[in-house]
């Protein structure tokens, strides 16, 4: 079994490793293509960094363990339309809310582990809600991946992760024979 502190680090390691996925990604792509979905209805990378960033700051803002995760301030509808934010504006928003969140994740202590919070009115294990949060971060961050891949071309994409066809040179770097 692992220890709180384990556990706490494992939650703010993975939810790095999907920040620096999502940079990456957003590394790739034009100013413009920040605010291009791939279609009509779909979401862009820049709606998404909105979004995200709007969800840890309401989840994690200051008192989080103790006031709901839905905070009143919180205008979500707002964060699906796109303000059309420069790049600078718009990575100083994406920093804002990551840093809010790993503030919180920072802060937590051993015992918060068996905490109790509220999404949205509905209570929560900590754990599940780190949980959730994780799930909704490394969705949004293959959103990201997956709109910038399209809008940088097959020619232009550099992989963060193993390239198709790349996984026998990737298992090798590992010391695997196979």
């Amino acid at each position: 079994m692992h220890d709180a502190a384990t556990i706490i680090r494992s939650w703010r390691d993975t939810f790095l490793a999907q920040k620096r996925l999502a940079e990456g990604a957003m590394a790739q792509v034009s100013d413009e293509q920040l605010h291009s979905p791939l279609a009509a209805g779909l979401n862009s990378i820049a709606v998404i960094v909105q979004h995200l960033a709007g969800n840890f700051e309401s989840r994690f803002g200051s008192g989080w363990l103790e006031v709901d995760g839905e905070r009143p301030t919180r205008d979500r509808d707002t964060e699906f339309a796109d303000r059309r934010l420069p790049r600078d504006q718009l990575m100083a928003l994406w920093d804002r809310g990551w840093q809010t969140l790993l503030s919180a994740v920072d802060a937590l202590r051993p015992e918060d582990l068996s905490r109790t919070i509220h999404i949205r009115n509905e209570l929560h294990t900590l754990p599940l809600a780190m949980a959730r949060a994780l799930a909704h971060a490394a969705y949004h961050t293959g959103q990201i991946m997956q709109i910038a891949r399209g809008l940088a071309g097959s020619e232009g994409w550099r992989w963060q992760t193993v390239r198709p066809g790349g996984t026998r040179e990737f298992n090798r770097t590992k010391g695997l024979p196979y």
